[in-house]
């Protein structure tokens, strides 16, 4: 039987008395919804450990900018309650934006540091976006875990780092590794939006990844590392290349120099969609 879906705060904070007043650990799952192996894999996971888990569905239009694709983004919701109940889920919380963002809201969390390059450079009001719905979500269900995946690793290091500014560190958060499909694209609810034919060109995203890779294997030029993924981009048809980087996991700012951990990102067009990818590397 499908899990109960939620719509208000008050509903979400009943529910997470009840089961906290039972000992459960609460884990919320945040989505935009259109559930995909990824995201079931992040709930499984957390429903492995004993943990109560909450998925979050919620299509944040704070997050898009006007010319993005807020209106053709996927919505599904009956299908997602059916995925997260297989996957494990306790409940989940699809509040409306009112519910979300009442009448005269008007407070906007803004992150410095991993928020400025890379996406926040194309995207400029994205991670204020995405910093105020994670916020509010925290403050609505007030779970003790908050599990997130590492495709989006430069959103995982702005929340991180909000957390961190707001003091919200006795939330738990657990970045899950990404989930790809058997030819090594990483799972995406945006993947759905290619043709045939641009659904093969879009394997040239995670080849670029591991040409990265395998070079950092036998250097510390970042030079040579971040052209090595670049390459597999620009002579890919129907690729358009966005940005080939190395970065630091925390600040995401661009390395000099290969002597630490390092989070290697990728974006790139393909057809009208936008795709991301990424790989932590450790030097040897």
């Amino acid at each position: 039987m499908p899990v109960a879906v939620l719509r208000s705060v008050a509903e979400i904070r009943r529910r997470v008395r009840e089961i906290r007043a039972h000992g459960g650990h609460v884990t919320l799952v945040p989505t935009m919804g259109a559930l995909h192996e990824g995201h079931l894999a992040l709930i499984r996971s957390s429903a492995a450990r004993g943990e109560r888990v909450i998925v979050s569905v919620f299509v944040n239009p704070t997050q898009f900018a006007p010319s993005e694709d807020l209106e053709r983004y996927p919505r599904q919701e009956g299908a997602d309650v059916a995925l997260a109940t297989e996957a494990g889920a306790e409940l989940v919380f699809a509040p409306t934006a009112d519910a979300v963002y009442p009448d005269g809201f008007g407070t906007t969390v803004t992150v410095a540091g991993p928020a400025s390059g890379l996406e926040g450079a194309l995207r400029p009001t994205h991670f204020s976006g995405v910093a105020t719905v994670v916020v509010k979500l925290l403050g609505m269900v007030r779970p003790d875990t908050l599990v997130l995946g590492q495709k989006d690793a430069q959103q995982v290091a702005v929340v991180q780092r909000m957390m961190r500014d707001l003091n919200l560190e006795d939330i738990t958060l657990v970045v899950h590794p990404i989930v790809r499909e058997a030819d090594g694209l990483a799972m995406s609810s945006r993947n759905r939006y290619l043709s045939p034919t641009e659904r093969a060109a879009a394997l040239a995203v995670p080849a670029s990844v591991r040409a990265g890779a395998a070079v950092a294997a036998g250097t510390d030029d970042v030079a040579a590392i971040t052209a090595a993924a670049a390459s597999v981009l620009t002579h890919a048809d129907g690729v358009s290349p966005d940005y080939v980087a190395l970065v630091d996991p925390d600040t995401f700012t661009p390395l000099a120099h290969f002597d630490r951990p390092a989070v290697l990102c990728v974006a790139a067009r393909v057809g009208t969609t936008r795709l991301l990818d990424n790989t932590v590397l450790i030097p040897t």
